[in-house]
């Protein structure tokens, strides 16, 4: 396979590459020093990159999703070609570590990796998601590939939009813009977030408040002042039990964080919601990071 070099990170295989929308939408593979295992990503590169480095928007995926699901369901690559974004999307998770019970379940580990750093064992060998995308990835971005350091963005779906909200709030100094779709907005509240924080982070709720949405911004000062994005659709499946933006809302107004929150009807949670609005989402990135 063509190889492009990554140095001082290693080599990147390219996987497949295609034409977009007079870019090129690229697929690889690398071995992460982060996980301690290869893992896949995938990017939309605009035509714009080829005059110079261009602001770079992470897309973070849901439960059971790859490097790919974004790229190819979201529709996204042609408004990011319009405004010269480069999209970068990761796995969701280590694959193949070897752990047992990662495979059991839908809703943990494999394609599960809640975008944090595992602290107990065995998930703390390889579930490492955080420090690959905020460390390694970016740099891979903002270095190898043509994206611009200082101007990056971060939005997500669902666990992706849990990572997304997260991501952004934990390092402010990485993330200059922020949106979300149907988001885990409190993961400590519901299932999908207390069986994944009570195995990689431990039994105690105390420790969890660093990795959830609206614990983080209620102890928040306006982090994002140009404002926070979030769409949410009201015949979604999991809004009641799972997603909770009733509750980052409250934290965003108690912290004085701008927040547009808009709920749609007759819009559920999978990827026709989201190609409906990631258009406004494109947009709202690109106004953030022009600069």
């Amino acid at each position: 396979m063509p190889q492009d070099s990554a140095d001082p990170l290693g080599p990147l295989e390219l996987l497949g590459e295609h034409g977009c929308f007079a870019g090129r939408q690229r697929f690889y593979r690398h071995a992460s020093a982060a996980i301690g295992l290869p893992m896949r990503f995938s990017v939309f590169i605009p035509a714009q990159a080829e005059a110079c480095r261009v602001p770079v928007l992470f897309c973070l995926a849901g439960l059971t999703c790859t490097e790919e699901t974004f790229m190819v369901k979201a529709n996204a690559q042609r408004y990011a070609a319009e405004h010269g974004l480069m999209l970068v999307a990761p796995d969701t998770s280590p694959r193949g570590t070897g752990i047992e019970g990662e495979d059991d379940s839908w809703d943990f580990g494999t394609g599960a990796g809640f975008y944090l750093d595992a602290v107990r064992e065995p998930w703390s060998r390889a579930y490492r998601m955080e420090t690959y995308i905020c460390d390694e990835l970016l740099r891979i971005a903002t270095t190898t590939l043509p994206g611009d350091a200082s101007r990056v963005g971060i939005c997500g779906h669902s666990m992706g939009g849990h990572g997304a909200l997260v991501l952004a709030q934990r390092h402010p100094g990485l993330f200059r813009s922020v949106s979300a779709f149907a988001p885990i907005a409190a993961p400590s509240l519901c299932p999908w977030g207390r069986k994944a924080f009570g195995a990689y982070l431990g039994p105690d709720a105390q420790d969890w408040a660093d990795h959830d949405a609206s614990r983080l911004m209620e102890r928040s000062q306006r982090p994002f002042p140009d404002g926070i994005l979030v769409d949410q659709g009201l015949d979604d499946g999991f809004l009641a039990e799972q997603l909770y933006p009733e509750a980052f809302e409250a934290a965003c107004a108690r912290a004085g964080q701008p927040l547009t929150l808009r709920r749609h009807p007759g819009y559920d949670h999978g990827y026709y919601f989201i190609t409906t609005f990631i258009r406004d989402h494109i947009v709202f990135h690109a106004e953030r990071l022009r600069a």
